[in-house]
């Protein structure tokens, strides 16, 4: 598993939707994309058996994807 973020090939420099993703620590760890400027960016972290992700705006008010790490790895491989 890679410890740096990985930038899906689909997003832009521009501002645009963005969506970074890296296999992480438990605590949360905010995308390098996620600015001050409203971009619509996430958040990730990686516990016992699951890869977690959340929505960097909406911080704990956020819903959580839960996602395997199996499942984290094949979402990887397709954004790069």
């Amino acid at each position: 598993m890679t410890s740096e973020w990985k930038k899906s090939s689909r997003s832009s420099n521009t501002g645009g939707n963005c969506v970074e993703a890296r296999y992480l620590s438990r605590e949360w760890k905010k995308s390098s994309r996620s600015g001050n400027n409203g971009g619509d960016c996430v958040e990730a972290r990686a516990l016992e058996d699951v890869v977690q992700v959340r929505d960097t705006k909406l911080g704990d008010a956020s819903p959580i994807l839960d996602a395997s790490p199996a499942d984290w790895r094949a979402f990887l491989a397709t954004a790069k």
